[in-house]
């Protein structure tokens, strides 16, 4: 038997119940600070009181506007704080996934290096995502979860939860990353733990692929360049090698074929000639990062991409 539940995640009943506890003394002192402000605004018009006058202290007044706001925010940090803390406790068990953050996808390895575009997991088994940037800082965010850690270079970074009903989950990117941050988005599928061994059993392995592949999801490349004719923040790859096309170069636009030299220049040298309709200062140079062997072997793979 399965177990029905109405939270996603384990962490969302208490992060749910402390939202609802500050927008609650929020609201009432909206409504408290609004009437009063009404109240004495009919009060103390000017038309009956024309003349000032001088307000003394009122200690007893002073005392409470200090004390209430210092055992409510007490109060609020205490539930909070009590919300927040299991999420740092990583049950022993947990199955681990390594979640990779590039401009501008997600993608996520399992054991064996076998290589997901979407998060999948088992219903009810706790899971922590070690979380890795190869670029710029990233958020990695689940709403349905009530979970969300920054993705910095450098630092390893984590996240953890038990999903606890079955379904598909958006993942967004919380932090500003570059032109298409907006579209930097994936998907956890949580499935019976028989599907999902199913799953994981069928998933191909990075090891499996062409290396020109491998090296263009290791740099990233696959975030801006589709392998379907997708148009997303550059060129597809797919029937690109052979192809001519026109570039822009010191302002001027012409017509260049897509070679070998082309494709080496466009590694080392991105913003020289950039394809007319797409613009520049979005693809870093990657000269200290891939070497002469690996465009090479890039450029043998796009020739097989028709």
């Amino acid at each position: 038997m399965l177990n029905i539940t109405p939270y996603a995640s384990n962490f969302v009943e208490q992060v749910d119940w402390v939202f609802k506890l500050i927008i609650g003394i929020s609201l009432f002192f909206l409504i408290l600070i609004t009437g009063l402000m009404v109240l004495f605004i009919i009060r103390y018009n000017r038309k009956r009181h024309p003349k000032a006058t001088q307000m003394k202290d009122y200690l007893g007044l002073e005392l409470t506007w200090i004390t209430v706001p210092v055992i409510l925010v007490i109060i609020m940090f205490i539930y909070g704080y009590g919300a927040y803390s299991p999420m740092t406790w990583v049950p022993k068990d947990a199955m681990k996934v390594k979640v990779i953050g590039r401009m501008w996808q997600w993608s996520f390895e399992y054991p064996g290096n076998k290589l997901s575009g979407e998060l999948v997991l088992p219903l009810n088994k706790p899971v922590k995502l070690n979380l890795y940037s190869e670029d710029v800082i990233h958020g990695f965010f689940i709403p349905a979860f009530r979970v969300k850690q920054d993705v910095v270079p450098g630092k390893d970074n984590f996240i953890w939860f038990t999903p606890q009903r079955l379904g598909e989950y958006e993942i967004f990117c919380t932090a500003y990353c570059g032109l298409r941050h907006a579209y930097m988005g994936s998907k956890v599928r949580v499935l019976p733990e028989a599907e999902y061994q199913k799953w994981l059993e069928a998933l191909t392995g990075s090891q499996n692929e062409p290396l020109g592949l491998q090296l263009l999801r290791k740099n990233g490349c696959l975030g801006c360049h589709s392998l379907d004719g997708t148009k997303l923040a550059s060129v597809s790859f797919k029937g690109l090698f052979g192809k001519t096309e026109h570039v822009l170069t010191d302002g001027k636009e012409h017509e260049v074929l897509i070679d070998g030299e082309y494709i080496h220049t466009s590694i080392y040298e991105p913003d020289r000639d950039v394809v007319a309709g797409y613009p520049k200062g979005i693809m870093k140079s990657y000269k200290s990062l891939v070497t002469d062997q690996d465009i090479n072997t890039i450029t043998d793979y796009l020739k097989t991409i028709k």
